[in-house]
């Protein structure tokens, strides 16, 4: 099996300059924000975060490929970095601290592009959780200072605890019925938002989530953490990894009661 250490380690010094330079214009009075064509937003930092990485990995390199959510694909070959400078722009923008930068490395193989090295660093919250292929998923201050992590092992949805982030989102893709059936038939729902529900399922905290609708750069991590802890990762159509388009995550044993609810096609 490949050995994606040095991968992991540059994915946290990635990590550590994105930390210091959102947080540095997080709560900022006078921060710049636009909105995209997509209607959704995007601040200053959000472009400083990701144009910080991309110079750092054409340096670090220069062979791989680069997917950010700002500024696009650049580079081919089998190695690709995909990334998302501020995953939860509307909680940095008004300050609140749910938000992360999701770094993933992957790699071509059967069924495409796939992640095998993840970080998820939430700065504002003081949390950082990574993963690499085969080594297992840990959260803590460094890859010194680690707590290894692993899904709950919660079998019942009556016990089960279910995260998402809105409701509009299902109702616009006519998921709503069974998107509420399912939160009537669980032991609780929190609508903790973006990033931050798959790396509670990662630690065990939370036993399933789901989003509907979803880019690459905002699953790849989150994909390979959940995997490394234990769980399972997929599409809403029951494909594993984060090409979909949407994303459901549990501890495996509840995967496929979760997507009967979501949708009865899988």
């Amino acid at each position: 099996m490949a050995d994606y250490h040095d991968d992991l380690r540059l994915a946290h010094v990635l990590a550590d300059a994105a930390d210091a330079a959102t947080m540095d214009r997080f709560k900022a009075l006078d921060l710049k924000v636009e909105t995209k064509p997509d209607m959704t937003p995007v601040s200053e930092a959000d472009k400083a975060a990701e144009e910080l990485i991309r110079s750092q990995l054409q340096r670090a390199r220069p062979r791989d490929a680069i997917l950010g959510e700002e500024y696009g694909i650049e580079g081919t070959g089998p190695r690709r970095w995909v990334v998302d400078p501020i995953d939860g722009t509307k909680n940095y923008v008004r300050g609140v601290p749910v938000w992360a930068t999701l770094i993933s490395l992957m790699e071509a193989g059967k069924g495409g592009y796939q992640p095998v090295v993840g970080v998820v660093s939430a700065p504002a919250l003081g949390r950082r959780w990574w993963a690499a292929k085969g080594a297992g998923a840990y959260s803590g201050r460094s890859l010194s200072s680690a707590t290894r992590l692993s899904v709950s092992k919660v079998s019942r949805l009556p016990d089960a605890s279910f995260a998402y982030s809105s409701l509009s989102g299902w109702e616009e893709r006519g998921r709503l019925n069974g998107f509420l059936d399912l939160t009537r038939s669980v032991w609780r729902t929190r609508a903790y938002g973006d990033f931050w529900p798959y790396m509670m399922v990662a630690e065990g905290s939370v036993d399933i989530c789901a989003e509907p609708e979803l880019s690459l750069w905002d699953m790849a991590a989150n994909a390979i953490i959940v995997q490394e802890a234990g769980g399972r990762f997929t599409g809403l159509d029951g494909v594993p990894g984060p090409h979909s388009g949407n994303a459901a995550a549990s501890n495996g044993l509840l995967h496929e009661e979760l997507l009967d609810f979501l949708d009865p096609r899988h």
